[in-house]
């Protein structure tokens, strides 16, 4: 059976594109969708990933109005979470470190719920 190899874009239907973007780039590192062919999409580490429908009343979408949330992967949560603060960036860390991991959690300018994940156990170590 032949099957996705990845995941190939996000796309976020935003008030202020411009704007949405380059905050995605300057507090995250993604670099916006290129101008020409001719210049490679931003590149994600391989690692795992999350694909899943959740309840509509789940409170990971950060409220009723809105549909879609989004996980970033990171290496040293700490250390991202310091520098989104000294941007001035709300950023709210799980008290409770997870089997799967550390998490912390902070809204877009368009107030998309993101999520930061510092992976651990079988997430960190790789498939069997």
């Amino acid at each position: 059976m032949e099957h996705v190899t990845g995941i190939g874009g996000v796309f976020i239907r935003a008030q202020n594109p411009d704007l949405l973007n380059r905050w995605y780039a300057e507090h995250l590192g993604i670099t916006p969708a290129p101008e020409s062919y001719d210049v490679s999409s931003w590149w994600q580490q391989s690692g795992p990933t999350v694909f899943t429908a959740m309840a509509a009343t789940s409170e990971h979408f950060g409220g009723p109005e809105r549909t879609w949330a989004i996980n970033f992967r990171v290496d040293d949560l700490d250390a991202m979470v310091t520098q989104l603060r000294a941007a001035d960036i709300e950023v709210e860390v799980h008290g409770e470190d997870y089997p799967n991991g550390r998490f912390a959690d902070l809204k877009d300018p368009e107030g998309n719920a993101v999520q930061l994940w510092q992976p651990a156990g079988a997430d960190a170590r790789g498939p069997a």
